[in-house]
């Protein structure tokens, strides 16, 4: 996958996907797959926002049991199944746990029958899954010692027991968006990163195509299609403004969602779920407060999620230090033997979803129903435009779908059926994970231990070995960047094949370097003196992508995260 900007002016496609986050990508591949002409342009790099700085949950649906939304329930279910067939490498399954109290809404009884309900709707959800690990059981309940063995700090007052039950996790969201771009772009589908939409060309109520802004280059273009498909996120309004020079009669409303990493594990297998004081308004069976979840994530510690409606530009949200501390001070209150400080945290991650509208210092919380899929023809009688936003990361795929559908529709093509719900994704052919890895392992190449093969098949999946062909004739580059789990050879792979284009890219999106902690100064070095060598960079851009990356993370910010 090479970033190839004359390709896409020599051609008019289907289809010109506006976004490179998970639904952009989803599309992107979905349509490809489907035999369309496909081009997508992302104007930073893909997956830089939400959709690398979410939770991580593959969420199965139990939750709007409480909202009585049994489409939710069964759309959740279906997409969660769906990423475990189609990226074993990405997503695993989650155990979490519920402490119950007493014999009321907390206790083992509500819960059970929720459990019970929720099983009776998913009875497919291991459908054509045939690796046993990756399967979702049955809820069940733990004693009351089974639960402290695992979460000895819960509150004990009251308590009975736990129960526990089987959500989803990504290992990686950034590689999962790359992995479905890849897939995309094995199926045909030309993309580019760093590419900036600056107008909709036009021919009267018709939007042909696109014109772009090379944002490392400067250099503009245009770029024809016969249906532009808008997956902008929280830049999707803007953009039908920008572009179309008309205001949306009713914007979408955004939240910022924040979480933080601690170095801390609390337990390698189970999340735990914890009541808090905010309730969610939309519950019609309420339990009491809404959960927040410390969720084990490969070595560290994942705390969250907080809400708060953002009203200002999509670019302009922070979380202050005041908000992180106030993200502590509830965390430590909901599970006390955390006994979290600001020393503790070493990544926050905060992205905008669509939500609905809260009232200023409401104590109850309004989330997002349904993802967004607008006909511009119907709005605004401008044909050949549709715009996709989506609510959560598990749904991307399947909304995507809808997306393409009506792209066929407005085509006035026959659309074939769509076959990503059980197509493996770019690195996905895998049976067996656990076979596959342990084979890695044992026929791993002279130089490289374990840890690196285990990061390397996590990421890539049943293409590690495209990285691993970067090592011939040159034996340094299975020497490690820094201390972390990654070696020279992903880098130089990032960059020749996987188009990261700098530092950031390479850093918190193509590699493990610093999604967790701050890699350190030598690892930022050697992978940028990698870069440099590919791309011919000075060293002034050398420094300047370090301070770049470095200004990033938490310990180097005094003002916002």
């Amino acid at each position: 996958m090479r970033r190839n900007t004359q390709d896409l002016v020599r051609k008019e496609y289907d289809l010109v996907v506006i976004g490179g986050g998970i639904f952009g990508v989803c599309a992107a591949w979905d349509a490809a797959q489907r035999g369309l002409s496909v081009a997508l342009v992302e104007k930073k790099d893909f997956s830089h926002a939400t959709s690398a700085h979410h939770f991580k949950m593959v969420h199965g649906g139990i939750r709007y049991l409480q909202h009585a939304d049994i489409y939710r329930v069964r759309e959740s279910c279906r997409e969660r199944s769906a990423l475990l067939r189609i990226a074993p490498h990405l997503v695993k399954p989650l155990p979490v746990i519920i402490p119950t109290y007493g014999w009321g809404k907390k206790g083992k009884g509500v819960l059970g029958a929720g459990m019970l309900l929720y099983d009776l709707l998913t009875l497919d959800r291991n459908r054509a899954i045939t690796d046993p690990v990756r399967q979702i059981p049955r809820g069940r309940f733990l004693t009351r010692g089974e639960l402290l063995d695992i979460f000895p700090g819960v509150e004990t007052e009251g308590l009975t027991g736990g129960a526990l039950f089987c959500d989803g996790q990504m290992y990686n969201p950034p590689r999962l968006a790359l992995s479905f771009l890849r897939a995309a772009a094995d199926a045909g589908a030309d993309a580019a990163n760093y590419l900036e939409v600056t107008h909709f060309l036009r021919k009267e109520r018709r939007v042909t195509g696109v014109g772009v802004r090379d944002n490392l280059t400067g250099e503009a273009f245009e770029i024809r299609g016969k249906v532009i498909l808008n997956a902008a996120g929280p830049w999707a309004a803007p953009v039908v403004e920008k572009c179309l020079g008309v205001g949306l009669s009713t914007a979408p409303v955004f939240s910022r969602d924040a979480c933080f990493v601690v170095r801390r594990s609390l337990s390698e297998t189970y999340a735990l779920a914890c009541q808090t004081r905010s309730r969610d308004a939309d519950a019609v069976l309420n339990r009491g407060g809404r959960h927040l979840f410390l969720i084990p994530w490969r070595g560290f510690t994942l705390v969250g999620v907080w809400h708060v409606v953002h009203r200002g530009e999509p670019e302009t949200f922070t979380v202050s230090e005041r908000e992180l501390q106030s993200f502590l001070d509830e965390t430590n209150e909901t599970y006390p033997a955390i006994s979290l400080t600001l020393d503790d945290v070493t990544v926050v991650n905060a992205g905008l979803i669509l939500f609905e509208e809260n009232e200023q210092d409401s104590n109850g919380i309004h989330f997002g129903k349904r993802s967004i899929l607008w006909d511009h023809e119907k709005i605004h009688g401008v044909e050949g435009l549709v715009t996709l936003i989506g609510v959560r990361a598990t749904t991307a795929r399947g909304m995507a779908g809808k997306a393409v559908d009506l792209v066929f529709r407005k085509l006035g093509k026959r659309s074939p059926k769509p076959r990503t719900e059980t197509t493996p994704i770019h690195g996905g052919r895998i049976d067996s994970f656990e076979e596959f890895l342990s084979g890695a392992i044992r026929h791993r190449p002279e130089g490289l231990d374990e840890e690196v093969i285990r990061s390397l098949v996590h990421n890539h999946g049943s293409g590690y070995g495209e990285v691993l062909k970067t090592l011939e004739g040159n034996a340094a580059r299975t020497e490690r960047v820094g201390t972390a789990p990654v070696i020279q050879a992903e880098v130089v792979h990032a960059v020749r094949e996987e188009m990261a284009m700098k530092l950031g890219d390479v850093v918190f999106r193509r590699t493990d370097l610093g999604t967790g902690d701050y890699p350190g100064e030598d690892a930022l070095r050697s992978c940028a003196d990698l870069m440099a060598s590919e791309l011919g960079w000075k060293e002034t851009r050398v420094e300047q992508e370090m301070d770049d990356v470095r200004g990033t993370f938490l310990h180097q910010s005094r003002d916002g995260y």
